[in-house]
C-alpha cells in the first residue's frame, strides 16, 4: 500500500490522498493536489516528494508557514503518524513500509557559491545544514546561493529481475563561477536550485535517473524543453538548466 495523508479539520476527516505522485503540491489554488480553499492557505503552499517508500515535506516559502508535529518547519522527512498542520487543517501521515533515509541524512547540504575575492571557485563542499562556505559574502549576496542536497540510502536498491543496473551519474556545472565543477549522484536523492526561485529533484531509480520539479514558477529545462509537472527520466549528456544554472548529466564510463 502506498503511503497516504488524511486530510482533516478539528477531528473531521474531509479526505484521503494516496501518494502515488513523485511530487504532490498542497495550495489553495483548484490546481493543487490537495486543494485546501481556505485564506490561511497559500496559492502554492507546500509539496510532498515521495521517493520509493520514503516521503518528504517542504513547505514552498507560504505566508502563514507549516508545521510537523506542532513544530515550525521548512522542510521534513516524514514518519508514519507526523501530523502536518497547515492553518486549521491538519494531513497525517501514515506509512506502513519500512523507510530507507534519515532525517539526519535529509538535512546533508552541498553548496555551490559564487566566490567573491579570488577568481577561483569554490569545491563542492558537503555541509551540514548549508553552512557557509565564504564568510565574505554579503547577506544579500547569501540570498543567490544554489544548492544541492543529497538523500543518502545506506541500503541500495534492488533492480527488477531483468532491468538494467543503474549506473553511476554525474552533473557537471556549465556556467557561472562553478563552471567545471562536478557532482556524483551516488545518493538516492538530490535537490537541486535556489530555494524560493527553483528547485528539482533528481531521483535515482532502478531504471535511471529522474528529475521532478518541486519549486518555482517556471518548470526546469532538459535540452531547453521545459519538463512539465511529471517526472522525466535523463539520458546521456542531457542539459538541464534550472535557476539559472546549466548542468550537464552524464553517466560514468
Amino acid at each position: 500500500m502506498p503511503a497516504k495523508l488524511i486530510l482533516s479539520m478539528d477531528g473531521v476527516v474531509l479526505k484521503e490522498y494516496p501518494l502515488t505522485k513523485e511530487r504532490t503540491t498542497i495550495g489553495r489554488k483548484p490546481h493543487n493536489d490537495i486543494a485546501i480553499d481556505n485564506l490561511a492557505v497559500s496559492s502554492e503552499h507546500a509539496a510532498v516528494i515521495t521517493i520509493l517508500n520514503d516521503s518528504f515535506f517542504e513547505d514552498l516559502g507560504s505566508t502563514n508557514g507549516s508545521s510537523v508535529n506542532g513544530t515550525p518547519i521548512q522542510k521534513h522527512f516524514l514518519q508514519n503518524n507526523d501530523l502536518i498542520e497547515i492553518g486549521k487543517y491538519k494531513l497525517k501521515y501514515l506509512n506502513d513500509q519500512p523507510t530507507q533515509t534519515t532525517s539526519a541524512d535529509f538535512e546533508k547540504t552541498m553548496v555551490l557559491r559564487a566566490p567573491v575575492r579570488t577568481a577561483t571557485a569554490p569545491k563542492l563542499e558537503e555541509t551540514g545544514r548549508a553552512e557557509q562556505l565564504d564568510t565574505s559574502r554579503t547577506a544579500h549576496e547569501s540570498t543567490s546561493q544554489f544548492n544541492v542536497t543529497s538523500t543518502r540510502v545506506d541500503v541500495p536498491i534492488a533492480a527488477p529481475v531483468g532491468a538494467p543496473a543503474v549506473q553511476i551519474a554525474v552533473i557537471q556545472i556549465l556556467n557561472g563561477p562553478n563552471l567545471g565543477k562536478e557532482l556524483e549522484l551516488s545518493k538516492n536523492l538530490t535537490t537541486l536550485g535556489k530555494p524560493g526561485v527553483q528547485v528539482a529533484v533528481l531521483a535515482r531509480r532502478p531504471h535511471g535517473f529522474f528529475i521532478t520539479h518541486v519549486e518555482g514558477e517556471k518548470f526546469p529545462l532538459v535540452n531547453g524543453d521545459s519538463i512539465g509537472e511529471q517526472p522525466r527520466q535523463l539520458k546521456d549528456h542531457d542539459i538541464v538548466e534550472l535557476a539559472g544554472v546549466k548542468m550537464e548529466f552524464y553517466l560514468k564510463a
